[in-house]
């Protein structure tokens, strides 16, 4: 293994619920756990590993992070954007996010996968809190970067929806009625992780482009009852299919 101090990667992806697997397709360097980090706070979560795997994959050096930290786990928006500044600093200039969501769009049924072509903070913070942070985020996700990838899973023939991702705190689901309210406020997906972590890359300079595995319909839209486990069987088995996408576009850079 490689001492990761020295090592330098060009992307950083984070993996949501479920997605570890990801990193299979990574000729892994070094792996080091959160907690070996300072001022990182740990995953607690089921699901996330709680490690940054550095390696190679496709022709460039990444890190992966195996796992993240929520709002919900009684951390503030700072420390869960924690390991975006700690990337950054190890040179990473493209941010590849993905997370488990509820699908609120009929047409877009669980099991698949959509590409954030913006956002809806609803979570009350942010992690810029503290100081005259006045970001502009007219492009928070990259539009050089979201048109990659939806060329690249074109040519795979891989279902790639785009959408509206909208971020609240958690730990609880949605109620019917908040479903409702979000799909009237152009909400596509649900979730509650990716929003922070965009807001820090981006006030850092860094390209961002996020994904969500729609794992479940959101409340009151099928009568099935919401279970973490279930997020986690659904992550797993489209983790094949992200891994395959992100290959193909991180070969054509």
């Amino acid at each position: 293994m490689s001492d990761w101090r020295k090592l330098r990667p060009e992307w950083g992806i984070v993996l949501g619920s479920g997605l570890g697997a990801v990193v299979e397709a990574v000729e892994v360097k070094a792996c080091v756990p959160f907690g070996a980090v300072a001022e990182l706070p740990v995953s607690k979560v089921p699901g996330h590993a709680g490690q940054f795997v550095f390696g190679e994959l496709a022709g460039h050096d990444v890190v992966v992070a195996q796992g993240r930290v929520h709002l919900y786990e009684g951390h503030s928006a700072a420390a869960v954007a924690a390991g975006v500044r700690f990337l950054a600093e190890r040179g990473v200039q493209r941010f590849v996010l993905t997370n488990a969501a509820g699908t609120l769009n009929p047409a877009f049924a669980p099991g698949g996968w959509m590409m954030l072509s913006d956002h809806l903070n609803l979570t009350g913070t942010s992690p810029l809190l503290g100081g005259p942070h006045f970001l502009d985020l007219s492009d928070a996700y990259s539009p050089a970067l979201r048109a990659a990838f939806r060329e690249a899973a074109r040519a795979l023939g891989l279902p790639l929806h785009e959408g509206v991702y909208a971020g609240l705190p958690g730990p609880q689901y949605e109620t019917p009625a908040e479903v409702r309210m979000l799909r009237t406020l152009g909400a596509d997906a649900v979730g509650m992780s990716t929003i922070h972590e965009t807001i820090q890359a981006r006030a850092l300079g860094l390209e961002v482009a996020a994904f969500s595995c729609l794992t479940n319909w959101a409340a009151g839209l099928s009568p099935a009852p919401l279970a973490h486990d279930e997020v986690l069987k659904t992550g797993r088995a489209a983790a094949d299919s992200f891994s395959r996408l992100l290959a193909s576009v991180l070969a054509a850079f």
